[in-house]
C-alpha cells in the first residue's frame, strides 16, 4: 500500500472500547477492534497521523478501560502515529442505553488522569468540550488533559445524542477559557 496524496492526518474516532464483549453487545455494526487497529497502523506507516479515542462510562469495566489504554500505548510505541488521545464520556440520551446514568464528573476526571499516566507516550490528551461541557473541560486541563478540543465546525455525534445543535466557539473564546484557569493557550 502506498500514500498517493499529501494527506497528513485523519480522524481516529470509532475505537469505542476494544473489548470484544462490549463490541458484541453494543457495536455490532462497527468494524472490529482488530480492523480499527489495522487501519490506524496502516495510516501511521504511510506517515498519516490519527487520533485515538475511548468511549467510556456505559457498561465497560475498569479492566476493559485499562486494556484499551494499554493497547493504544503499545500501538503508539510501535508506530508513533497518534497525535492525540480523546477520551469521550458516553452520553446516554437518545441511545438504546438511555436508562443508564451518564458518567460522573469524578469518573470523567479520573479517566483523563489515568489516560495521562498510561499514555505518557502520547503528546496530547484532549478535553472534548462538546462532550464534557465547558466547566468540566476546564477542570480536565488540571487533571491531565493539555488540549481543549475544538472550534467545532460540525459535530453530528453529540448533536444526535443530545438532540440539539452544538454551540460553536471561536479560538478567542477557547483562549479565554484556558486563561480563566491559569493556563497559557498555544496554537497547535
Amino acid at each position: 500500500m502506498k500514500k498517493e496524496r499529501e494527506l497528513s492526518e485523519i480522524p481516529g474516532g470509532g475505537a469505542e472500547v476494544f473489548s470484544e464483549r462490549i463490541r458484541k453487545k453494543l457495536y455490532q455494526g462497527k468494524i472490529s477492534a482488530e480492523r480499527w487497529i489495522e487501519i490506524a497502523k496502516t495510516a501511521h506507516k504511510l506517515g498519516i497521523k490519527t487520533n485515538a479515542t475511548l468511549l467510556f462510562g456505559h457498561i465497560e469495566t475498569e479492566e476493559e478501560v485499562v486494556d484499551h489504554l494499554l493497547k493504544l500505548r503499545e500501538i503508539q510505541e510501535e508506530t508513533g502515529g497518534f497525535s492525540a488521545f480523546v477520551p469521550l464520556p458516553f452520553i446516554p440520551e437518545n441511545t438504546k442505553l438511555s436508562y443508564l446514568r451518564p458518567p460522573s464528573a469524578q469518573k470523567i476526571l479520573k479517566t483523563i488522569a489515568l489516560s495521562r499516566i498510561v499514555l505518557d507516550n502520547f503528546s496530547h490528551i484532549k478535553a472534548h468540550w462538546v462532550f464534557l461541557g465547558i466547566g468540566l473541560a476546564q477542570m480536565a486541563l488540571l487533571w491531565g488533559a493539555d488540549h481543549i478540543h475544538g472550534t467545532v465546525i460540525e459535530e453530528k455525534i453529540s448533536e444526535a445524542m443530545i438532540g440539539e445543535p452544538v454551540k460553536k466557539f471561536p479560538p478567542e473564546e477557547i483562549e479565554k477559557l484556558i486563561s480563566e484557569i491559569g493556563g497559557i493557550s498555544v496554537l497547535l
